[in-house]
């Protein structure tokens, strides 16, 4: 047996990851020729580093990354978890070039390819960390004597649905990422989630109804007569500002309804 325990994390009960659920699973981390010399010639540009944790893609627990000055400048903040090839990043970047952007990634291909459509479409406002979210966001948007600016908006747009029953508690949308989200966003801030698995919509719907620190916009409205026999509704139109990924599109060509939550962030 090697010296890591099943989810890459040191064993031993006083690594603040022990036993910790992730949401996300590690895959092949090969770049390739092309990647590699992306990567060499922008990541400094593009890749925030921060002191590491205990574990891989985790950051360590006294950390602070000053997210303005990692941009160059202060601006209206949207974290994005999740960002795949970078598609959602960079239309918004390119569309609000006075945003800051912040995409995080935990899979080394995945922040190379939004390394190069950074470098594509010749973005300057967009940041991107090799991190796991759900462990690094408190870590970033602490409340102390240093502090990262609130973010405008998060999105959190078609994250692993974990389709199977006994792995669902693996879904990082959760009550307690609810109180992660709320200490990364700004009072008034919106949470936009999207996700084409019905029961993960009846879920991440559910976890902005219980939490106290948000309301749903569209409460009550577009009721989905697949709910469990609730009826609930509490679903989003599409956002305009949501472009067309390869994650949506498979939904679609599959037949699968697409799911749009839009929670705001109430005052302390």
């Amino acid at each position: 047996m090697n010296d890591h325990s099943v989810h890459g994390c040191p064993q031993g009960q006083d690594n603040p990851n022990y036993g910790r659920i992730m949401s996300f699973t590690r895959r092949g981390s090969r770049l390739g020729d092309k990647y590699e010399k992306v990567m060499a010639e922008f990541g400094p540009k593009y890749v925030i580093d921060y002191p590491e944790g205990a574990a891989q893609t985790t950051i360590a627990q006294d950390a602070f990354v000053d997210l303005n000055a990692a941009f160059g400048r202060s601006g209206p903040l949207v974290v994005e978890i999740g960002p795949g090839s970078g598609e959602q990043t960079m239309s918004a970047a390119l569309a609000h070039p006075e945003w800051n952007f912040l995409a995080l990634e935990a899979w080394s291909p995945g922040v190379a390819r939004c390394v190069n459509a950074a470098v594509r479409e010749g973005v300057s406002n967009v940041r991107i960390m090799e991190i796991d979210a759900a462990q690094a966001l408190p870590i970033l948007f602490r409340r102390g004597d240093l502090e990262n600016p609130r973010a405008h908006e998060m999105w959190t747009f078609f994250p692993d649905p974990w389709r199977k029953k006994r792995h669902r508690k693996r879904r990082i949308i959760s009550d307690e990422f609810a109180q992660t989200a709320a200490l990364v966003l700004e009072e008034g801030g919106v949470w936009r989630l999207a996700t084409d698995w019905a029961d993960y919509a009846w879920q991440m719907r559910d976890v902005v109804a219980d939490s106290s620190h948000f309301d749903n916009a569209y409460a009550g409205l577009n009721l989905d007569e697949a709910d469990e026999g609730k009826y609930t509704g509490g679903f989003a139109p599409r956002w305009d500002g949501r472009v067309m990924t390869r994650f949506e599109s498979r939904g679609i060509e599959a037949g699968r309804t697409i799911y749009d939550i839009e929670a705001i962030r109430r005052r302390d």
